[in-house]
């Protein structure tokens, strides 16, 4: 069996669905489904379970030596949110827990880290795991501390040979999109908050750059689709040899300007963009590039390079954002 934490979240859905896809039934979802539409999300899915996190322990400790892998994908992913004990209780403490679990059963864990622990992106994008390299990294909110301190943590025991599970790997997600963002409401991709207003033939708004380097929507980031995402983590089940703290986005960097413009292009609409001001109270804090290295996974031999943006934009269009039913 194969446990997914934030199964009904935007990455774990998703990687539930191409582990049904790939003939995965055999699924232990754990997650809250709360109020609202979420569990739309996992509608489509076939799983033998599916618990919360308050009853993930109990559940370990009844059936944890069933489980031939854990994807971690589950936290509280808001970069915006200011309890930090939540946040440590959610995302640090939880993940600890479940890497004792998976080190004592002997259980893989591929885990959720990001793209936010590289801060202002000033001490570039390197997926270093060496404890120095990642001591120099500055997170820039809560959620990304939470991210670095385990990766850190993690990174540690690797270095001094302590007891690990049989494979580890942390995730650095960049810049994800596709299906089954809607619960994250200003936490969407750009393109998924703002399709609504392409579709509907009206213009969208992007903030002006405060950049003399960068034009009005020439501000960078590795958009990244999911269905890229998800192949990497079946790879890494598939090669289980393979361990250590990576990247994952495709490795070019893409202005938002590119970005809805592959959206309209595939609504048969011609970009129709208005570039508002920056608010005062994000203007010292924004990043304006983001890119992804990419050579350590190449290196541990990952074979696939990622769909470009165009393509991949067009199949979420095609495929989802353009129906009746968006779900996956």
């Amino acid at each position: 069996m194969i446990l997914v934490t934030g199964a009904a979240g935007f990455i774990g859905s998703n990687l539930a669905a191409a582990l049904n896809e790939s003939g995965r039934r055999d699924l232990i979802l754990c997650d809250r489904l709360r109020g609202g539409d979420k569990w739309k999300n996992i509608r489509g899915r076939d799983f033998d379970d599916l618990i919360t996190p308050e009853d993930l322990a109990g559940w370990l400790e009844r059936k944890g030596q069933r489980l031939s892998a854990v994807l971690h994908m589950g936290a509280i992913s808001s970069t915006t949110v200011t309890d930090g004990d939540a946040v440590v209780r959610e995302n640090l403490r939880f993940s600890l827990d479940l890497l004792e679990f998976c080190t004592a059963a002997g259980v893989p864990l591929v885990y959720a880290s990001s793209a936010a622990t590289y801060g202002d992106g000033a001490r570039g994008f390197d997926d270093d795991p060496e404890p120095e390299a990642l001591a120099r990294l500055v997170p820039l909110n809560l959620y990304a501390f939470s991210k670095h301190a385990f990766d850190r943590i993690v990174c540690r025991r690797a270095k001094r040979g302590e007891r690990l599970p049989p494979q580890w790997a942390g995730l650095k997600f960049f810049n994800v999109f596709g299906p089954n963002e809607f619960h994250k409401g200003s936490m969407q991709s750009v393109l998924t908050k703002l399709w609504p207003d392409i579709a509907a033939g009206r213009a969208v708004k992007l903030f002006k750059s405060a950049h003399p380097d960068y034009p009005d929507g020439g501000q960078m980031r590795d958009f990244v689709y999911v269905g890229d995402v998800e192949r990497v983590v079946l790879w890494l089940l598939d090669n289980p040899a393979v361990s250590g703290l990576f990247n994952v986005g495709t490795g070019k960097a893409r202005s938002f300007a590119d970005f809805l413009g592959a959206g309209f292009a595939a609504a048969g609409r011609e970009p129709d963009i208005v570039y508002v001001d920056m608010p005062e109270a994000i203007r010292d804090k924004y990043q304006y590039f983001t890119e992804a290295r990419t050579e350590r996974l190449r290196a541990a031999g990952y074979p696939h390079a990622a769909r470009p943006l165009e393509e991949a934009v067009a199949e979420y269009v095609g495929r989802y954002l353009g129906r009746q039913n968006p779900y996956r």
